[in-house]
């Protein structure tokens, strides 16, 4: 039986963040060998014995119940979508693997998207692969349409693009927040293999991936707010919501619109510039590897499942 390798590191991960005190345990003695809780401590709180939990933070135990991952859940601190990731992680070692199907984004959501004149709009598909972007989305962050396929991946931009450095006010937020998005995304399906593909490019190309792929956190779309340094039209503090589609689970549209005052004032003026665009572009990215590159090695794609301490 082959380890779950990506159990165990998200285990670990996240027992070293927790601290006895936090739990009802009393620190006993000045020095620790761990960062954090040790097995034995997670095995007592959560009413299992020590060598269960061993196994299972091994990786060797692949069909634990849904009460046990409960307990290990509240002891651990881990929020719905961490708990939801637990899930997706337990149940990998169980689920046949499948081909993907190419994901495209439908024709009534393209056209809904071409009325927002005012709102950038785009979907991202697996692996938070840009799917579809109207004028304005491609003004405000980038011209995906005219990327190669492989690089139409807002992580990827974000991570290794200069130019997203300083479009970004809060970049290093924005990028480690991208970074636990993906690894949600990678728990959901672990066999991707564009997914390892990306991770291990990710992986050789940034350092600050690296750590902050090695934290284990993830992180569910939702809404909130983004603050930009346009080139063309300079500050802009932004206002987001990501809405799932509900024919299309594995699609998430995001509407970005303009804080009112100056904020709204250089959305119109960038809205007005982008007019000799076309509207919609679809990427459509094809769901298959990507092409062989060099700093790409096939061998990283077990960064996927692991911690890496590097940076």
């Amino acid at each position: 039986m082959t380890a779950n390798v990506a159990l165990g590191d998200f285990l670990r991960a996240r027992r070293s963040e927790v601290s006895p005190e936090s739990v009802g345990l009393a620190a006993v003695g000045s020095y620790r060998r761990v960062a954090g809780l040790r097995r034995e401590e997670v095995a007592q709180l959560t009413g299992v014995s020590t060598d269960y939990y061993t196994r299972l933070e091994q990786g060797r135990h692949t069909s634990p119940s849904p009460e046990v991952l409960d307990a290990i859940s509240e002891v651990l601190r881990l929020d719905s979508t961490a708990r939801r990731h637990l899930d997706d992680l337990v149940g990998a070692g169980r689920r046949r693997r499948t081909t993907l199907p190419r994901q495209r984004v439908r024709p009534g959501v393209l056209r809904m998207m071409d009325t927002l004149e005012d709102q950038a709009a785009f979907v991202l598909g697996r692996r938070t692969d840009v799917l579809a972007a109207n004028r304005l989305a491609r003004a405000l962050l980038a011209d995906f349409h005219a990327m190669p396929a492989r690089e139409r991946n807002l992580t990827r931009w974000i991570l290794l693009d200069p130019a997203a450095r300083e479009l970004y006010l809060d970049w290093r937020t924005i990028a480690s927040e991208m970074t636990a998005i993906l690894r949600l995304d990678a728990g959901r399906y672990p066999d991707d293999p564009r997914t390892a593909d990306l991770v291990g490019e990710l992986a050789v190309k940034s350092e600050d991936f690296n750590r902050w792929w090695g934290h284990q956190k993830v992180l569910e779309r939702g809404g909130g707010s983004k603050r930009f340094h346009h080139p063309v039209v300079g500050d802009l503090a932004i206002d987001y919501e990501a809405m799932i589609l509900p024919a299309d689970p594995d699609q998430t549209l995001f509407v970005y619109t303009a804080q009112p005052g100056a904020s709204q004032e250089a959305m119109r003026l960038l809205a007005s510039w982008s007019l000799d665009s076309p509207g919609v572009a679809i990427t459509d990215a094809p769901d298959r590897p990507a092409a062989a590159d060099s700093a790409t090695p096939a061998a990283m794609s077990s960064h996927i499942g692991r911690s890496n301490t590097t940076g």
